[in-house]
């Protein structure tokens, strides 16, 4: 009698407490602090660090690459754009292909492709090098939709910290693509080589997570159910708040990723320390994303953190936009920082849901048209270039995009749900 009246208590005491964290008043900590185990969160991190250097590793060798397939300006506009468009079309087929085969099985997918498209791009001219960039930026954006759906799933009591420690990892692949590749061209003889490399931490992500997938059945991952018809979310504005958000937040980093090293070049900067400072740029946000992610997914809001980072960004895209050779180094250090707001957007998606399968919709819809939005930013950075052939122009578009980011993540960082 006297357990059953415990167990009671119990009871109504959490579903008291449920209630509470529905309204935004409290964040819930249920007994089990996290449900996957520790060989789902390594899969999740060398899934992570293969996630941006099949980008950023572009932008140190751009340059290399024009002279080598005799491309113009425009081509290598169309070069990196490509992961914004393509991370729109495949992010948008990201929560179907889910319910189909299942998240563990679809982020193996993702991974498999993308190693697929790493060794083709490198195979051949310049056709084949923006095919092959289609294929491994699709898995690209298959795995960025998805893994979001992982850590509410499988990590529910630790949002803020698995985001944390994905998005830093996410960064830090994306400096050792921007840092290493230069190196590894060099050594290799040749930008083929070099890009050609990443395939094979591609492959080594692919085997651990076939094994890591075993852990997230068990951890009840966040999936759904076929025969249910997912929310559509396409008019609810708290939704698209949150896309123009995060378009806008890729939307720069993408330039920033693509451009910002032909632009050092440009201004006397050498081509090795170019991609040192872009990746110095992905690299400040690895301890940024450790430590402010999951601060800011403790509090009600995350408006101040994110407008705060967007501050201290765009100071240092306006020295980009008045002299990038002036001080590159200081302008790296406040663009990187401001980019560490990206931990700020995905934590949001998970903040702004209330279950996987919200979440899984919601990801889906913000990456797929957010990232289509950010499709345009590269291209249309480099088309200025051409027109007006020098870099203020392209810059102060970009300023205007980061105004709009932190005016969105404003009032996406409000304590609200779709």
């Amino acid at each position: 009698m006297v357990k059953d009246e415990r167990r009671a208590g119990f009871r109504a005491e959490y579903e008291h407490d449920l209630e509470r964290e529905l309204d935004g008043a409290v964040e819930i900590r249920p007994p089990v602090m996290v449900a996957g185990g520790a060989l789902l969160i390594v899969a999740v991190i060398l899934t992570a660090l293969n996630l941006r250097p099949a980008i950023t590793s572009v932008g140190p060798l751009l340059g290399e690459m024009r002279g080598s397939l005799g491309v113009s300006a425009t081509w290598a506009g169309v070069l990196t754009t490509l992961p914004g468009l393509c991370f729109a079309a495949a992010g948008l087929t990201a929560p179907w292909l889910s319910r189909r085969i299942g998240l563990g099985h679809a982020i193996s997918v993702a991974l498999g492709v993308l190693t697929i498209g790493l060794l083709v791009r490198v195979l051949d001219g310049p056709y084949v090098v923006i095919g092959g960039t289609l294929v491994a930026t699709a898995g690209i954006a298959l795995a960025n939709v998805l893994i979001p759906v992982v850590i509410k799933g499988s990590f529910p009591a630790r949002i803020g910290l698995m985001t944390g420690i994905y998005t830093a990892a996410l960064q830090g692949g994306g400096a050792l693509g921007s840092g290493v590749t230069p190196l590894l061209d060099d050594v290799l003889g040749g930008w083929r080589a070099a890009l050609g490399s990443w395939a094979l931490v591609a492959a080594l992500a692919l085997l651990l997570w076939l094994l890591g997938a075993r852990q997230l059945a068990r951890a009840a991952p966040a999936s759904v159910d076929p025969g249910v018809r997912p929310r559509s979310l396409l008019r609810n504005r708290l939704a698209w708040t949150i896309t123009l958000f995060f378009g806008c937040q890729s939307l720069l980093a993408y330039i920033v990723m693509g451009w910002l090293p032909e632009v050092f070049i440009d201004h006397g900067v050498s081509q090795t320390n170019a991609g040192l400072l872009v990746g110095l740029v992905s690299l400040l946000a690895v301890p940024i994303s450790l430590v402010i992610a999951p601060l800011a997914a403790r509090q009600r809001h995350q408006s101040g953190w994110i407008v705060t980072l967007g501050a201290i960004g765009f100071v240092g895209m306006i020295g980009l936009a008045v002299d990038p050779g002036a001080a590159p180094l200081l302008w790296s250090i406040l663009v990187g920082l401001g980019m560490s707001v990206f931990s700020l957007a995905l934590a949001v998606i998970a903040l702004r849901a209330r279950t996987p399968e919200d979440t899984a919709q919601l990801s889906g819809m913000v990456q797929g048209f957010g990232y289509l939005l950010a499709g345009i930013g590269p291209l249309l950075f480099g088309l200025l270039h051409d027109l007006t052939g020098g870099w203020t122009a392209p810059w102060t578009m970009a300023l205007a995009v980061y105004a709009v980011q932190m005016v969105a993540g404003a009032v996406a960082g409000r304590n609200r749900y779709v």
